[in-house]
Formats: structure tokens, C-alpha cells, sequence
């Protein structure tokens, strides 16, 4: 079957892929939205597989609707950073106008979270991971921010970099209750343990709502030369943390999805199995985070160990047989484009000869056995296993996966 045509069924009942003519209703979020199936269609457009039509309406049914700009209510999650994502992916000069509008209310918005940011530094408070992460926070709109330096005026590329400075303040310890903590240290409970003892607060290691995204793009911006005072410094700040919380054996590294309080004071963590392998937490997101590190640090020790963390993953049965969707987020789709991207920059080819084959398959059987994902959504439906697929097959580059943090376009 073509990658955008025909129908699976699912559970006796069929799944259509992402429509080409979308119904009224679809909401501006990225990854369950308008704009994230909007990506798929401009994919197939950039690459001549199908026209602009289709990338058109998907991009009036993002806008059918006012699109919001409020600091408390939009992040590259949505609302304008995630509709202007979309629009600049596309790269067509149709969204100039659009985008030039979404930029000054983006870069209101993004001002108004950096004042509230630096405040509550100092006032000696604890973040929540609203503020900085990948999804929701100062990191995903510094996404948006590096992917569109190129195209816009010094205003915005200076905004880029008092996210950055920010991030990097971040990073600075903090002292709480007599504990060191880093400064990412959340008060909330940790995620993966939410019915556990709430006090203490956690630190997340994951990519799309912990440390590693803020790594990631500082990494990034790294390798496109975009830095700021204490860069370097924070980037081997958060490896040295990331190290410490490494656990399993140098063949076989894999890290938790987050560190408690307890855990924190007596440096050992309370379990002991490495959870699910996928983008969102585990280790290929963390691995791709790191390898992404050790290549804006010329640290080739650290990017080759974070490639042999993500084969060893991939070769335990035990962590794969923890995936149980097609999802970009949690599932086979994510793992793939995980290991693509990482496979990309490695140092050797046993990713792509061996892991990359391995993994193609899995996704396929899973898709002939249980079919799409029941909706069309980006991070965690249809839209996305699509662009998996997609991104697979083409030679040419893209940076859909930015909103991922996978990406790696220095060399552009």
C-alpha cells in the first residue's frame, strides 16, 4: 500500500489516513491539530509527491478560528508558535504576511514568559515544567525561534538569544531546604510516579517535558554557531548531571524517566529496570539529546557512548517489548525517526545496517496487525507514523522534527 493512500482497519473497524479536506473544528495544537497534520501535506508538497491545495486547507481550518498569543494559553504546543511552525515549514511565500503578523505576537508572548522566568529565579522559587520544557515552555518556543533566525529581522534573532541566555540560567544550582538541586529541580511530583510522595518535587529527564529538550536546542544552536555568555558551561553542565543518573553498565547504559527527592539525597535510584524505549522519555530521546551534545562540544567520546546506549536499547528485548502503539510519541514511529536521525551523525554504521532494518519491520507488522492510530493527530495519531514513514523514504533533508528536537540542520 502507498504511503498516503488507501485505509488499515483497526479493531474490525477501518482508519483513515489524515484527510485532505479537513472537517470544521480542528484546533491550532501542533501535535494533535490542524497544524501537525498540516506538516504531513506540506511534506508530500515539498517533495513533489502531491500540490499545495491540500497544504492550503489545512492551513485555513489552523486559522478558521482566532489564534491565541497569550502568554498563559500558547507554546509550541499552540496557538501562534505552533501555527507559525506549520507555516514556516512550508517555506511557501503565501504565509509571509501570516508569519511576519504571528512573529511580533510570538515575540510578545515569548518576552512576557522571560520576565515571569527570571523573576521567579529570583525569587528563589521552583519551576514547573510549563516553563521551560519542549512542549509548553521557553525551550519549544526557542524552537520556533532558531528554525525561523534565517528569515526574520536582528529583533527576533536577539529574542533567540535571551531564550538561550535563559536556559543557560537555568541550569545554575539551587539551594533548597540545605540540598543542592539543579536548577530544572521542578516542585511537582514526578510523572511517571504520580501517586507517590508528592514532596520533594522532581527532576525530569525526558525529552519532550525534562532537561534533555533544553539540552537539545542549546546544542543545536551550538552547532549554528548561535551562543551565548556560560553556553558551553550549561551544556556540560546538564551532561555531568545526565551522568550521574546513568545507570546499567557502560555497554548498556539506559537513564530513568525522572529523579525524586529521596532518591536525589540518597544518589541511588529506587527502581531498577529501564522503562520504555521511545522519543518522549527513555533512552533514544535522551541518547539523541546527548549525541547532539557531544557533537556541539566536539565531545566524540559522549556522542559515541550516547549512539551505543541507543543500539544496546534497541538490541534488549525486554525494553522493546515495552512498545505497544505506532505513535511518533511512545511507539515504533518515534523509535524509527529516533534512530534515523541519531543513525544520521553516527560514528558508525550499526545503527543504520542493522537497527534502522530491524525497526522498519516492527512498524510495519504492528501497522498489519493493528493498523493507524484511531485519530489524525500528530504526536501521537496517524499524521505522525505518516511522516515517520515519509521522512524514511526521502533522501531530501527536512526539519519537520524540529518540534521533536531530533533535527540537526547546521550543515544547511
Amino acid at each position: 500500500m502507498g504511503i498516503l493512500t488507501g485505509e488499515h482497519h483497526m479493531n474490525g473497524r477501518p482508519t483513515s489516513l489524515p484527510p485532505a479536506n479537513p472537517d470544521p473544528g480542528w484546533s491550532a495544537d501542533l501535535y494533535a491539530g490542524a497544524p501537525g497534520i498540516a506538516l504531513l501535506h506540506i511534506e508530500r508538497a515539498r517533495t513533489g509527491a502531491a500540490g499545495w491545495g491540500t497544504v492550503q486547507k489545512w492551513a485555513r481550518a489552523m486559522t478558521a478560528h482566532p489564534v491565541t498569543a497569550h502568554a498563559d494559553a500558547s507554546g509550541l504546543d499552540r496557538g501562534a508558535p505552533a501555527v507559525a511552525f506549520a507555516l514556516h515549514a512550508a517555506g511557501h511565500h503565501a504565509y509571509s504576511g501570516a508569519l511576519t503578523t504571528l512573529d511580533h505576537h510570538i515575540a510578545n508572548t515569548t518576552r512576557t514568559r522571560l520576565r515571569r522566568a527570571h523573576a521567579r529565579i529570583e525569587a528563589g522559587q521552583l519551576p514547573d515544567a510549563r516553563e521551560f520544557d519542549l512542549i509548553r515552555g521557553l525551550a519549544g518556543i526557542g524552537v520556533f525561534l532558531l528554525h525561523r533566525e534565517r528569515n526574520t529581522d536582528h529583533g527576533q534573532r536577539y529574542l533567540l538569544r535571551e531564550v538561550i541566555a535563559y536556559l543557560v540560567r537555568l541550569t545554575q544550582p539551587v539551594t533548597v531546604d540545605g540540598d543542592t538541586l539543579p536548577g530544572w529541580w521542578s516542585h511537582q511530583a514526578p510523572p511517571d510516579r504520580p501517586h507517590g510522595d508528592p514532596r520533594g518535587g522532581h527532576a525530569d529527564l525526558g525529552l519532550a517535558h525534562g532537561i534533555t529538550g533544553p539540552l537539545a536546542l542549546l546544542s543545536l544552536a551550538s552547532r549554528r554557531k548561535i551562543t551565548v555568555t556560560g553556553h558551553a558551561d550549561a551544556i556540560d553542565r546538564i551532561c555531568r548531571w545526565l551522568d550521574q543518573w546513568a545507570q546499567g553498565t557502560a555497554a548498556a547504559t539506559w537513564w530513568p524517566e525522572s529523579v525524586s527527592r529521596y532518591e536525589h539525597h540518597e544518589q541511588t535510584l529506587a527502581r531498577r529496570a529501564p522503562g520504555r524505549p521511545s522519543w518522549c522519555y527513555g533512552t533514544p530521546g535522551i541518547a539523541r539529546a546527548q549525541q547532539l551534545a557531544g557533537l556541539a562540544r566536539d565531545d566524540s567520546d559522549r556522542a559515541r557512548r550516547a549512539e551505543q546506549a541507543l543500539a544496546e536499547c534497541l538490541a534488549d528485548h525486554h525494553q522493546l517489548a515495552l512498545i505497544r502503539d505506532a505513535s511518533l510519541c511512545h511507539g515504533w514511529a518515534g523509535l524509527l525517526h529516533t534512530t534515523a536521525r541519531v543513525a544520521a551523525n553516527a560514528t558508525d554504521d550499526r545503527l543504520a545496517s542493522t537497527a534502522l532494518p530491524q525497526l522498519r519491520y516492527r512498524l510495519s507488522e504492528h501497522l498489519r496487525r493493528s493498523g493507524l492510530p484511531g485519530h489524525d493527530g500528530l504526536l501521537t495519531g496517524a499524521a505522525g507514523v505518516r511522516l515517520a514513514q515519509y521522512g524514511d523514504q526521502q533522501a531530501s533533508h527536512s526539519w519537520w522534527d524540529a518540534c521533536l528536537l531530533l533535527d540537526d540542520d547546521s550543515a544547511l
